[in-house]
Order: C-alpha cells, then structure tokens, then sequence
C-alpha cells in the first residue's frame, strides 16, 4: 500500500540579492520559511545553496518542527553545521505521520542527504517465486518488481541461498523449474525427470490434479506448516509400505528426507521464531554495522551486513531507526521484527509497516528468552563484521594514499572509474566502467556501453574508447548544465585498460570536454602479458613500473582485472542475445507475449514468415490490425 501525500510544495520565499551576491543561509532563512510551513504532518528537505539535498526528515506538526530550527541555538554540532548550510526548505504535506514516515524512508534512499543515515545497497533480495502464470505453475529465482503472477517467498540474503533451497525443493515436491518455452518444445521427459527432481507435467507423466496437489504440499511447507506436510507425507510412506508398494514408498521417503536436509542446514533454528527479520547493530570508531538475519517458516533464509553512511554524532539507536525504515522501503516486512536497541519511533515504526505490508506487524526489544539469546547472536555477528570491515579499511585507505602518491594526485581517490571493452574481430563491441573507491567495488554504479555507429571500424580499440567516454562524460556534464540529479559523480582518477593509444585517445576526448581536471591514466600488461610487469602510463610522463609484490600493484590489477570481467559477461551476453535473435523481435508491436503464442502456433519464425493474414488473424492475442502489420513487415522485406 503506497500512502498517499500532497504533492504540493510550498514556494520558496524570494531572496533579494544582486547579481552575483552569496545566497543568505542559516537560521534566518529557515524562520522565513516557518512562517510557510504546513501545520500538520508531512517531509521537510533542506536545500543548501546549490539546491543540493542536505537533509530530508518527518515531522507530526511542520511547522513546529522548523521553527525549532530557526531558533538556531540548542543544537548539537551536527545539526548546527546543517542549519548553516541552509539556504532553502521544501515541504511535501502527508495524511498521517506514518505515511510521513514512509515518504522520508523514500525520499532519503532516493536523494542520499548528507546529514541523513543513508542505507548503502546495491543490490536486490532474491525471493522463491511459484509462477501463476501458466497452468502448470513453476518455481524459480526472482528478484527486481514483483509484477509477475504468482506466490513470492523471501527474502533470501543470496542468490546461492536461493539455489539450494529450490533444489532441495524440486526433491521434495517435483515441480518444474524449465521456462515455459521448453516445456512447450518438450515430447519427451527431460534429465530432472530421470533424475527425481520433476514429475515432468509438459509429457503428461503427471495429471494436473496431481501436480495441483505437489503445489499445495509446497506452498504449505514454504508458509511454515512443515510439520503438518512431514506428517501427510510419513503417513502416505507408511500406507505405501503396509501395502508393499515399497517404490512409491521409497518416493515418499525421499521426499521426507529432502525436507529434513533443508531444516538440518540452516546453522540455527530457534523454536519460537518462525516469520522474523532479526536486526542488530554495533558501533565502534565512528562506524556502525547492522547485521540482518531472515527467518521464514521457521527456517533461517540467511543474514547479511550493512555498513550505513551516518554522522559519527548519532547514536547506535538513531542510526539503527533511520536504516529499518529504509530498509524496508522496496521490501515486504515481515510478521516478527526484533531488535537489539530500543528506539524512539517504535510503535511508528510499526504502524507505518502495518500500513503498507497489509498485514500485522510487531516491532520487539526482546529482554529475555530465546529472542533474546538469537538478538545476541545477531549482534554478535554485528560486532565481528564491523571489526573485520574497520581492519580492511584501515589497509585499503593505505594504498589508496599510496596511489595517489605515485601518480601525484592531490589526495587520495574516493572514486576511482576503470574502463575496458571487448569484442571478437570487431563484432558485438561492448564498452564497459567498473567503479570502485576505498570502500570497495560499487556495482550500482556499473554501466555498460553498445558500440554503435557507422565511423566505428570494425576492432578499432581506440575508437570505441573514443566513443565510450565520450557518451560517459557528455551525459555527465548535461546533466550538469540541467541541473539535473547527478548519478554519475565526477571520478577522481579513470584508468584505462591499455597502452599509450588508449590513453591518448581518453586525453583527448576529456580535453575536447574541457575536463582536464581528471587525472587520467593506462595500465598496460608486460611484455607476454605477464601479470606483475605491468607498466602506467600517464600524459607527458615516463611509464612508471612498480615491483611486483606492491601492494599498489596488487590493487591496480584488480581493478583492471574487474573491468575486463564485467566488460566480457556484457560481450557475452550481447553475443547470446544476437544469435538468440529472431526476425520477430523486429516486428512493431509484437513483444514476448505474442511472439511465445505465434512461435507456438507456426513452429518458427520463418513459417510466421509465410503465413497469411487469415492465419495470423487465427492466433490467440493477435487482432486483424496487427496481422497486417506482421504480414506487410515481411512481405516488405521480400
């Protein structure tokens, strides 16, 4: 459930200066703005004077709320800083304060404020997802929108979880995990079938009515009633036996025993948690760590750590409120949330996730008993990521000083952009820049780049370097000149997988820009490509070689090494898709639906090729307009 809110901002009041004259910040600025505020609940930003985002927070009553602001004394250090750096204020009206709450979770993961605690995720939950959308449903893995028909299960902390526990359940209930495309093709059972993992519903080995009753057991097993489908099937093994069928005895015995291995190697199981999200947090040197475990069914579905970007003022409490709220902001919440700290927004917290889960939910402190001793295991793992993560950082930074030293930045990089392509004697060329920092890789900031263009020469490497940093930088300084928000920070330092021609074509492109700020730089392989005897490149400079158990060295490989991955999976799967392709794809208006349904009528695409109008016009989903328009698309083409 999505809360609903006025979009309706106040105006900020005029700012009479002269042209050229430093914006007024401060307190001053935020009591003109009181004055404005909206009397109930609602979200108030706090622009600086570029009209960046400083701060996005709730409030019951806006008004108030500013106004406390504007008396601009009180305050800690960090909100003072913050009441300085105020230039502007902008206001979006709510019904409730919960719905408040959910717009500023939105709000602050979309925009990334700087006196926020910002959650720092890249990448989505997988879930189970028992697809509806075909009569004989599937089970697979799923992640991004939950748009596609069926029943999700989740989330899991990895995709490997996920692997293996859809393969433990394929044992256990047999239920298809084939796209619907090959089980359409199929005229035989597949290997799962041999193998005990399907029960191959596309041959008819299978009646519906019996898959339909393998699908009920699973769903009732992933909605936590194990026991009751461990009893069904013990009884049915039993009945099998006492009747001598002892092969479809055996059946059922080994369906028991794939249960049993899922429940056997979950690490920990407590009795009295079964729909649970268990969240810990640790602070130490300025950092704080939040450890998540999942439970579902009551079965743990994995944990993982998040190390949010806070203020080093704030408390373990604040910071640990600030991140459930956006944590669970593209999520569903659970039943069950226990907690390792109280905090001041809890029963809030819970309203509002009550409001948009659409169902119950309890925000716990437990003090005692097994929640407790689990909260305590949590945060257990808490501290010891944190103590890992603090000792990796402490050397990481190291290097990264080390670095800029060598290459005489002005300090040490905190974005660092690397850029690489690749493609096979000139074909399906595709550009690729990986992103990394002291931090580590960020790869939500990956990008991709299709090379396209008539001037490219088929293999011309310094062309599509051209082409690539170009469309890199170009974007980046429209955006700019738009004011637009800026996804794409401007890096620090870009390397360039190559060798001098590499890097002259890079400094040209950024010099044609005007960014000649940028320090720029080539990793060439040694002679034989030998790893350790790289040499750098930089403009007007001699190579520079470093001994080959630099630690700098080290980094810089790895670096690369990242680029040239992520550079051949997007070749790859390019390649993929262009041997995959079918004339169909080209056809305006025919998207996977109709394509599945005319594959499926004619066998291929090139007998839709030859099919009349009459005939197409028989397919399911296609109207006598669209028929034209598949037979005048090949008719065209002769």
């Amino acid at each position: 459930m999505t809360p609903a809110h006025s979009e309706s901002e106040t105006e900020k009041p005029p700012l009479e200066r002269e042209p050229g004259d430093t914006p007024e910040t401060g307190a001053s600025v935020i009591a003109r703005h009181a004055k404005l505020a909206p009397p109930g609940p609602g979200v108030y930003r706090m622009l600086d004077q570029d009209g960046q985002v400083l701060y996005v927070g709730k409030a019951r009553h806006l008004r108030k709320r500013v106004q406390s602001y504007a008396r601009g004394t009180g305050h800690n250090n960090r909100i003072a800083r913050m009441i300085a750096d105020t230039a502007a204020m902008e206001f979006v009206t709510t019904k409730t304060e919960m719905e408040a709450l959910l717009l500023e979770a939105n709000l602050i993961k979309r925009l990334k404020p700087r006196y926020n605690v910002v959650l720092r995720d890249d990448k989505s939950f997988p879930f189970i997802l028992i697809a509806r959308d075909h009569p004989m449903p599937q089970i697979l893995k799923h992640r991004g929108a939950r748009n596609r028909k069926g029943d999700y299960f989740g989330p899991f902390a990895s995709a490997g979880a996920v692997g293996r526990t859809i393969n433990t359940l394929q044992r256990a209930f047999l239920l298809r995990s084939c796209s619907d495309g090959y089980y359409e093709a199929r005229t035989r059972p597949c290997l799962l079938y041999q193998i005990k993992r399907c029960s191959a519903p596309c041959t008819g080995e299978i009646s519906a009515e019996d898959y339909g009753a393998l699908l009920d057991e699973a769903l009732s097993f992933l909605r936590g009633e194990s026991d009751e489908v461990k009893h069904r099937l013990r009884a049915l093994m039993e009945e099998a036996s006492e009747s001598q069928d002892y092969e479809r005895a055996a059946g059922f015995r080994d369906r028991l025993t794939a249960l049993s291995h899922i429940q056997s190697h979950q690490g920990i199981n407590p009795h009295t948690v079964k729909d649970a999200d268990v969240f810990a947090a640790y602070q130490q040197a300025g950092q704080t760590c939040v450890q998540v475990f999942f439970f579902r069914a009551g079965n743990n579905w994995g944990n993982r750590a998040y190390f949010p970007r806070a203020d080093k003022a704030l408390t373990v409490e604040e910071v640990l409120e600030a991140f459930i709220a956006q944590f669970y902001d593209d999520k569903p919440a659970p039943r069950h949330i226990l907690l390792s700290h109280e905090i001041a927004g809890q029963s809030l917290l819970a309203d509002a996730l009550e409001l948009k889960a659409g169902h119950k939910v309890e925000v716990l402190t437990p003090q005692r008993g097994e929640k407790r001793e689990l909260v305590e295991h949590v945060r257990t793992n808490a501290q010891e990521a944190l103590g890992r993560r603090l000792a990796e950082h402490a050397s990481q930074r190291a290097i990264y000083t080390r670095l800029a030293e060598l290459l005489e930045l002005e300090e040490m990089p905190e974005r660092i952009e690397v850029y690489d392509n690749s493609h096979i004697s000139g074909t399906n060329p595709v550009g690729a820049m990986i992103v990394a920092g002291p931090d580590g890789f960020q790869k939500a900031q990956y990008r991709k780049f299709n090379m396209k263009g008539e001037d490219l020469t088929p293999g011309d490497d310094y062309g599509m370097m051209r082409q690539m940093l170009t469309r890199r930088f170009s974007r980046l300084l429209k955006e700019r000149e738009n004011d637009e928000e800026d996804n794409w920070s401007m890096p620090d330092l870009v390397l360039i997988d190559g060798g001098p021609g590499q890097l002259s074509a890079a400094h040209d492109v950024l010099e044609e820009l005007g960014l000649t700020d940028i320090s720029l730089a080539a990793v060439a392989k040694g002679p034989d490509r030998n790893a350790g005897r790289e040499r750098i490149y930089r403009k007007g400079k001699d190579p520079l070689m470093l001994e080959p158990r630099d630690p700098v060295l080290y980094c810089i490989q790895t670096l690369r090494d990242e680029a040239h991955r992520f550079a051949i999976g997007a070749h790859r799967t390019r390649r993929k898709k262009g041997l995959t392709a079918s004339p169909l794809d080209e056809v305006p208006g025919i998207g996977p639906t109709r394509k599945r349904a005319l594959l499926r009528h004619f066998g291929s695409a090139k007998a839709v090729s030859r099919a009349g109008i009459t005939d197409l016009e028989s397919v399911g989903g296609i109207s006598a307009q669209m028929a034209k328009t598949i037979y005048d698309f090949f008719h065209e083409r002769g």
